[in-house]
């Protein structure tokens, strides 16, 4: 059940990210939502389940987005490296973490944009990028992902429980 919980979680980030938000114009170039199930995923799940799930997931995004193929992987699985690492030294409890592992998580991935960028176009091109958007999706994270976080524990525990009665 809890697999079917990530999946239908997975396919609704998606929906979501790729279809309902770009039609609103203050979301029309919103971040990476899947930003939320991959912290998620990273407080509560084991490290090798979580992984594979990271890979898996990443997978399934570079393969449905126009970012060069293996961007998201990576990118997911620093943001899951930085928080394991933060997790050892701060308590993950507090608003101050989740704040703070979503703003680097942003950032994390926006610099793999620029890279890529970099890679692809050269110096001369990163000049003229649109920083006050990337600037405007950190803020966006920085407010929604905690947001996202507190309602996908409400939905995971709603699960839990509603899963716990089928099984009785």
């Amino acid at each position: 059940m809890k697999v079917l919980f990530f999946v239908l979680l997975t396919f609704f980030l998606i929906v979501l990210q790729s279809i309902v938000l770009p039609s609103f114009f203050w979301f029309e170039y919103c971040f990476d939502l899947l930003i939320i199930e991959i912290l998620f995923l990273s407080f509560i799940a084991s490290r090798h389940t979580v992984i594979f799930v990271i890979i898996i997931i990443g997978c399934i995004m570079d393969s449905i987005s126009g970012v060069p193929f293996s961007y998201h992987i990576f990118s997911y699985l620093w943001i899951y490296i930085m928080v394991y690492i933060v997790r050892l030294f701060v308590f993950d409890q507090s608003i101050t973490f989740i704040l703070i592992t979503s703003s680097v998580s942003l950032i994390i991935q926006q610099m793999f944009i620029l890279f890529s960028i970099f890679l692809d176009q050269g110096s001369d091109y990163l000049f003229a990028l649109d920083f006050t958007l990337l600037l405007e999706q950190t803020l966006l994270g920085f407010v929604f992902i905690p947001v996202g976080l507190w309602l996908v524990n409400i939905v995971w525990l709603s699960w839990n429980s509603m899963s716990a009665a089928m099984n009785r």
